[in-house]
């Protein structure tokens, strides 16, 4: 796992022993993926940051949530964990110690028709890892869409931002991208997906590197390595990131990802009635049964 997360563009975290791997990007937070030997390969959960104490004493007064207690992982800080409808587990940090950020190279600036922002200067992209900034969303099954989506606007401050319905009809709501609601400043289109589906898990996490030419670059490395190609490269319709789906040792999904959508809290959701096919406006499209 940790030669494949090396070559995705992720850096281990010191903390990291014989049964659990922590990986960082190149930004602030001290780790954004974790792998533990364990005898059954599943997938876990995801934590959120709150902004402070205050929240985790929130959160910990709801029903089933745990008290509020030191965090065991590199970087301390407290959590309260919370278990969704299914089973997966959340879990809500505060104070974990920030990572210093890690050098990458600076976007390179594109010359369009109109606008020609690169001048006297060349792109000069290796066939190479790219780097991993961040975590930037992920997209989670779930039996009931709509008791999951009460669970999570029980807890946390969450906008819808697009809307799946079944193909081909109006209704009713199986899927809804959310973001954070931090009023007129922009964000993520969105930082996680829900999905009504017959199976419980995460179908994939992705995460956001500099630019196209990282994208790409990195999937020609990873295509040499002989790693696993899922699906990519293309360009989402839903928050039109240019993405690149890969398979992990273990099969998880996982995408590299850039030039996505932001909004503020103005923005308003839409509804998708397409297939999976039709998330794609071009490249390498995703086959039918990709959510199944």
């Amino acid at each position: 796992m940790e030669k494949f997360l090396t070559a995705f563009g992720m850096t281990r975290v010191e903390g990291s022993d014989d049964r659990t791997l922590y990986m960082r990007g190149t930004g602030t937070q001290h780790h954004i993926h974790v792998t533990r030997k364990a005898p059954e390969q599943r997938f876990v959960g995801a934590s959120i940051e709150v902004a402070g104490p205050d929240d985790l004493a929130e959160l910990a007064a709801l029903p089933g949530s745990s008290p509020v207690r030191a965090s065991t992982e590199p970087g301390g800080g407290h959590e309260v964990v919370m278990t969704m409808p299914d089973g997966i587990e959340i879990r809500a940090v505060c104070g974990r110690a920030k990572a210093e950020p890690l050098p990458e190279r600076a976007p390179f600036a594109m010359n369009n028709i109109r606008d020609k922002n690169r001048l006297h200067t060349s792109v000069r992209q290796s066939v190479a890892p790219c780097t991993v900034a961040r975590l930037g969303h992920f997209v989670l099954h779930v039996k009931d869409h709509d008791a999951s989506m009460a669970w999570l606007n029980e807890r946390f401050n969450f906008l819808p931002s697009d809307h799946f319905v079944p193909p081909g009809e109006d209704g009713p709501i199986v899927g809804t991208f959310v973001r954070l609601d931090l009023g007129e400043q922009l964000v993520d289109h969105h930082f996680m997906l829900l999905l009504e589906s017959d199976w419980v898990g995460v179908h994939h996490s992705a995460f956001e590197v500099t630019d196209m030419d990282a994208v790409m670059s990195s999937h020609d490395y990873l295509v040499q390595e002989g790693f696993s190609l899922d699906v990519g490269v293309g360009r989402h319709l839903l928050g039109s990131q240019i993405f690149d789906y890969w398979k992990d040792p273990f099969g998880f999904r996982i995408e590299h990802y850039t030039d996505g959508d932001v909004v503020d809290a103005s923005h308003r959701p839409t509804r998708f009635n397409g297939t999976a096919s039709e998330t794609t406006q071009w490249g390498n499209r995703p086959p039918l049964e990709f959510f199944r």
